[in-house]
């Protein structure tokens, strides 16, 4: 059984709520002209590789569930990112 994050969510409450009881004030508004400069962002391909890792990382990154390996492509993305910038400046 997958263990579920703590969260201070009233699921319950939102569940119940109807259209006309969301708050939408904090969202921008969608004019035409929020969307003048827009640009469809596609995903890059993923390439499928085997790798190893170590058993308690992967039991790690597998604590939250579903999308496990879109998380660890995420933390390694984002240390790519890192070092990149480090080597720009």
């Amino acid at each position: 059984m997958k263990k579920q994050k703590p969260t201070k969510t009233d699921f319950h409450r939102l569940e119940t709520m109807k259209g006309d009881e969301i708050d939408y004030s904090d969202l921008p508004a969608t004019t035409q002209e929020f969307w003048d400069d827009s640009e469809v962002m596609m995903p890059a391909p993923k390439k499928h590789i085997s790798l190893r890792l170590d058993q308690d990382v992967v039991e790690f990154f597998k604590r939250d569930g579903q999308g496990y390996q879109s998380k660890i492509n995420a933390v390694l993305k984002t240390y790519v990112f890192s070092q990149e910038k480090k080597k720009a400046s």
